[in-house]
């Protein structure tokens, strides 16, 4: 195996690759339709924004915290990180492959049969929509909470959800917040992916730069250097961690419910993949993506771990604080004011990039299954624009659909939790139809190749999957299982209802003339 950890550049003027990226995308049965202008480091970028350190890793902090305490920190984050490394890796094999589109749809259909490709589809839109609506309310809440309340005290004591029946609460100031976030949201990736790419570069750049200046503010200004307090387990389930998990829980089950807060981090890097029909010499340039997207992730956000842990007084005080450690910890750092102020706008700046680029990769998902008539009225969603190239219904049903997912709080909450369950269950869908194809079926490679490693690196995806949804599903976030089994049935209705006879997958193995290529992109040029 061949790690490509050292060059992510690609330039968007070499003909000659751009010319067999073209060739690639016939031979799956598809014509140029969006526009192939991403460099590898803007598809490097995008991932790397989705993934964002500087959201999860702040504000999912107490579910490790609250876990096993500072060895769920910091451990935790090397063990999940390390399992969401084989992930990237075996996923960057199958993008290298076949680099399409709404990639985890395709490579499902390919190597496991439409039906396989089309419950994926389904599945990975449900995550990447909740990604979308959580990251947006998180921008929203940090806004409120750290940029009016804690800079400009305002007083939003009174902004709270007004009940609406017995189930459903509204909050007027989070619904016409979130209408102006997505709506923004929506604009830039409407009007092309050099508007898109522009703000991912920076977005890369800003979480770096962020992340450093966080790290060494927890460092400088915190409680001290106690390095063996890194590696201590403490058991906070229960009372001890503020009821953040509710029930006590055995240690081993602490650690396991810990690591939702490193996989639901690190997740999203299949974005790389979704943006490949518009990434110069994809072949090469995805998987690349990918794996530099989760390898800076885990970096950083292990040494931005170890400062959190660092900079707490006390450790066990901080975990009965429960979902308000992280906030409690910043609010009570002694920084400089103009520090503390540029922190909480980059916070917020980077929380509303990372959704900004979930709308591109969810919007190129939607584009993809609807190319292959897997969505409802798939006719209007797979249209793109002509003057901008990009899938402009498939980006405004995105943010439709994220907006919806932040009105039902309850549901919200309990779906939001489990996003990383939903988003590595599709992830290892292709991976584990690979691991049956390969060899078989699965002939056709791209440069990237985990050789002897791809097989055993899918073992290992499924059965860490298979832990986190058992981890993930643990109160209070068991109410994900109702969700999870409610989906599955639906899903099961619609396929031996009506979709196994309608949906007829990607175009495997069929022919198109040149002329209907040629045809499709003249209109479009």
């Amino acid at each position: 195996m061949k790690l490509p950890f050292f060059r992510i550049s690609s330039k968007a003027n070499d003909q000659p690759v751009l010319d067999e990226d073209l060739k690639t995308l016939h031979r799956m049965g598809y014509a140029q339709e969006l526009a192939r202008r991403m460099s590898g480091f803007s598809n490097f970028a995008i991932s790397f924004s989705l993934i964002c350190i500087l959201a999860g890793g702040v504000t999912n902090f107490p579910n490790a915290l609250c876990a096993g305490g500072a060895f769920s920190v910091t451990v935790g984050w090397l063990v999940g990180g390390a399992f969401a490394f084989v992930v990237a890796c075996s996923m960057g094999q199958i993008a290298s492959a076949y680099p399409t589109a709404g990639g985890l749809y395709h490579w499902s259909a390919i190597l496991g049969g439409k039906g396989w490709g089309w419950a994926t589809a389904w599945l990975n839109l449900l995550a990447l929509f909740l990604l979308i609506a959580s990251v947006d309310v998180g921008v929203y809440q940090l806004f409120r909470d750290m940029g009016l309340s804690g800079l400009f005290h305002v007083d939003v004591s009174g902004w709270h959800a007004i009940a609406i029946g017995s189930h459903l609460s509204l909050d007027p100031y989070q619904t016409v917040a979130i209408v102006l976030i997505l709506g923004s949201q929506a604009v830039f990736n409407h009007y092309g992916i050099r508007a898109t790419t522009i703000l991912t570069d920076f977005s890369g750049y800003l979480i770096l730069g962020a992340t450093v200046v966080l790290t060494a503010s927890m460092f400088f200004f915190g409680a001290g250097h106690d390095f063996y307090r890194l590696l201590h387990f403490s058991n906070n389930t229960g009372a001890a961690g503020g009821g953040f998990y509710p029930q006590p829980r055995p240690p081993l089950i602490a650690f396991l419910v810990g690591l939702v807060y490193p996989l639901y981090t690190i997740a999203g890097y299949d974005a790389s993949a979704n943006t490949a029909e518009e990434t110069v010499n994809a072949r090469r340039a995805v998987p690349r993506a990918m794996i530099h997207a989760v390898v800076w992730s885990v970096l950083f956000g292990f040494v931005m771990a170890i400062s959190f842990v660092m900079a707490v007084p006390n450790v066990a005080a901080a975990a009965k604080d429960g979902a308000e450690s992280w906030f409690n910890l910043f609010n009570q750092l002694p920084m400089p004011l103009i520090l503390r102020q540029i922190l909480v706008i980059s916070l917020i700046l980077v929380n509303y990039l990372c959704a900004n680029a979930a709308v591109t990769s969810t919007s190129r998902m939607v584009y993809a299954f609807a190319r292959d008539g897997g969505m409802p009225l798939s006719k209007y969603w797979k249209s793109v624009s002509v003057t901008h190239r990009t899938p402009v219904p498939a980006i405004w049903l995105t943010v439709a659909i994220a907006f919806a997912a932040t009105l039902y709080t309850p549901a919200f909450a309990a779906l939001s939790a489990g996003c990383a369950v939903f988003l590595y269950i599709s992830y290892a869908m292709p991976i584990a139809a690979g691991l049956l194809a390969e060899g078989k079926s699965w002939k056709e490679f791209g440069p990237f190749r985990l050789d002897r490693l791809s097989k055993p690196f899918a073992v290992i995806t499924i059965v860490g999957v298979i832990i986190l949804a058992y981890a993930g599903m643990q109160p209070p976030s068991d109410a994900v299982i109702s969700y999870a089994i409610a989906f599955a049935v639906l899903l099961a209705a619609a396929w031996f209802g009506i979709e196994r006879r309608r949906f007829q997958g990607p175009p495997i193995e069929k022919e198109r003339p040149a002329e209907d290529f040629a045809k499709i992109e003249g209109a479009l040029s």
